[in-house]
């Protein structure tokens, strides 16, 4: 055998045996290991015109790579240009929900699953989110192909949280595609996506998330929760 051949070799052997060390790690060792030491913008937002509104929205997202913050980004965005009062922030920075009306709350998904701090978030905050309007999202590349099977795989995901805090009765849910880019991937999880044939690239509907955000769009009326035809419907 010729040594560039044993090189190979050694190589794809190198290779699967990763693969099944990193298919074998529990969940939360994934998600705990996914992000590199790189630099990832989050993005944390309150929009300047909306500063001294009385009645204001939070957008709380939770993220490992940045796609899901762009994703809050666009519906904060959305919402502000509509006339909402609103915040962007990832959940582990918010403290104090006693300034908002109504809370957005959304994070990429995981091993079929949020991640832990937007579950933390939840929970935390449970008490507030029972007693005002609140709506989830998630993002996740089972959304690349917009199919009535893959929303409700995708609405599967959520299902932990919702069965865990049954107080917290969302409005409506978006679902979301995210986008893959395996240089901002952890060795271990992006060798899981890649035994799955995962496509690299930014498959996010821009169009499809400002639908959703307008369907939810607050009103200012006493803060409450305004909703359209496009986002009434059922989740229980």
């Amino acid at each position: 055998m010729s040594g560039e051949t044993e090189m190979g070799r050694r190589s794809f052997l190198a290779l699967v045996g990763g693969a099944i060390s990193a298919l074998t790690l529990p969940c939360d060792k994934v998600i705990a290991l996914e992000t590199r030491q790189t630099a990832v913008e989050f993005n944390q937002s309150g929009y300047e015109k909306d500063r001294k509104m009385k009645n204001r929205l939070l957008i709380a997202y939770g993220s490992r790579c940045g796609s899901t913050g762009g994703v809050a980004e666009a519906i904060g965005q959305l919402l502000s240009a509509a006339g909402a009062a609103v915040d962007v922030n990832l959940v582990k920075n918010v403290n104090d929900l006693s300034p908002y009306q109504g809370v957005i709350a959304g994070s990429a998904i995981r091993m079929g699953k949020w991640l832990p701090e937007a579950v933390e978030f939840v929970k935390t905050h449970q008490d507030t989110l029972s007693r005002v309007p609140v709506a989830y999202f998630a993002v996740c590349l089972t959304m690349k192909e917009d199919t009535v099977e893959n929303r409700r795989k995708a609405l599967g995901y959520l299902d932990p949280v919702r069965k865990q805090f049954p107080r917290v009765k969302p409005l409506d849910i978006g679902l979301f595609a995210g986008a893959v880019d395996y240089t901002k991937l952890s060795f271990a999880y992006s060798l899981i996506l890649k035994v799955k044939g995962a496509p690299e690239g930014d498959f996010r509907n821009w169009e499809a998330i400002r639908t959703w955000a307008a369907g939810v769009s607050p009103t200012l009326d006493g803060g409450r929760w305004g909703r359209t035809k496009a986002s009434n419907r059922k989740f229980e």
